[in-house]
């Protein structure tokens, strides 16, 4: 007896004792989450930076990373159960509304990272001049949906043009070959198409149709993992904050890292011109818009696209596949 208390009472003082010396007597197990997402800035730029702060350690998280082409196979990869959760551009929009993720967290808005660039060389100088013509995109993503909104505003239908679908990079390779007079993208491939023909001319991008057609860039996390898991999506939440609140607070050094650490194909100048071309707001700001349903309205407006697009039967509409409340009941302030 006398002798297992002496021991409970060595143990006792030896926790102090690595206490007092700033080490934690027992490490603290972290929580392994798997998380797919695009390499583009207003997709990854927070987590990334969530990284270089070691906030994700700091909130018990272990993540694993997995880069993906395009957000149909992000969601591919996550309804096949490879995956807990992701980050994406305006395919948040898409399979959500097919019961297929829950949406959690908002990253910006994608304000002018789509663009229309067209050849003039080949016949293309308007919109007018697009009918008939073979646009180049990836179909389903930002660059599509942005696309779309962009022909319908300047009275050119579905069926005046015939659109290529092409992953991203060979779209761009399409268009700089002349194979194509037009192509809708997402930076940073708009550098690309800019070094590559000099000639060739931005003629549009989302910033014009914003806010009536703002695309959200976000996180969803499988159906289960979100039912079972809403304390680890909270830590998610607080994570990203603070990549989010150095993003925003200290712009030019959170971009100086994510150029050197995770962009050194981009030139610094580059970045930040992406930067410039997205809607970043501050964490609790992004409340406000949790709050008011500013974010909902704006993924509805984008599900709205994809249920006409893509004849989604039965769509589940944003205010029930968007969980603000992780959020809110998150962030204070």
């Amino acid at each position: 007896m006398h002798t297992t208390r002496r021991r409970l009472l060595a143990g006792s003082a030896a926790a102090v004792g690595l206490a007092a010396l700033g080490m934690p007597a027992i490490a603290q197990a972290r929580t392994k989450i798997r998380v797919g997402y695009l390499h583009t800035l207003a997709v990854d730029g927070q987590m990334w930076l969530a990284q270089h702060l070691d906030a994700w350690g700091r909130n018990g998280l272990e993540p694993e990373f997995k880069p993906f082409t395009t957000g149909l196979e992000l969601f591919q990869a996550m309804v096949g159960g490879s995956l807990d959760m992701l980050s994406t551009g305006a395919v948040i929009s898409n399979f959500p509304a097919r019961g297929q993720g829950r949406m959690f967290l908002a990253n910006c808005v994608e304000f002018a990272t789509a663009q229309l660039w067209v050849r003039e060389d080949l016949g293309v100088k308007s919109f007018a001049d697009l009918k008939g013509k073979r646009i180049a995109t990836t179909t389903g993503t930002t660059a599509h949906v942005f696309l779309d909104t962009a022909l319908r505003a300047n009275g050119i239908g579905r069926g005046d043009v015939e659109i290529l679908n092409q992953r991203m990079a060979e779209a761009v390779t399409s268009f700089i070959a002349g194979a194509v007079p037009a192509v809708a993208l997402w930076v940073p491939f708009n550098v690309t198409v800019r070094d590559k023909v000099p000639g060739a001319r931005k003629l549009v991008d989302a910033s014009a149709y914003y806010p009536q057609a703002a695309i959200v860039s976000g996180w969803a996390a499988a159906n289960d993992y979100h039912a079972r898991n809403r304390e680890v999506l909270s830590r998610v939440v607080r994570a990203w904050s603070a990549g989010n609140d150095m993003l925003i607070g200290r712009t030019d050094e959170a971009l100086e890292v994510l150029q050197k650490n995770h962009y050194p194909q981009v030139p610094l100048a580059d970045l930040k011109e992406q930067f410039a071309a997205q809607k970043t707001f501050p964490t609790a700001e992004w409340k406000k818009l949790y709050a008011d349903g500013s974010v909902t309205k704006w993924l509805q407006q984008v599900t709205d696209f994809y249920v006409a697009a893509a004849n989604i039967a039965n769509p589940v509409p944003a205010a029930q596949y968007f969980d603000p409340k992780i959020y809110l009941d998150t962030i204070q302030g």
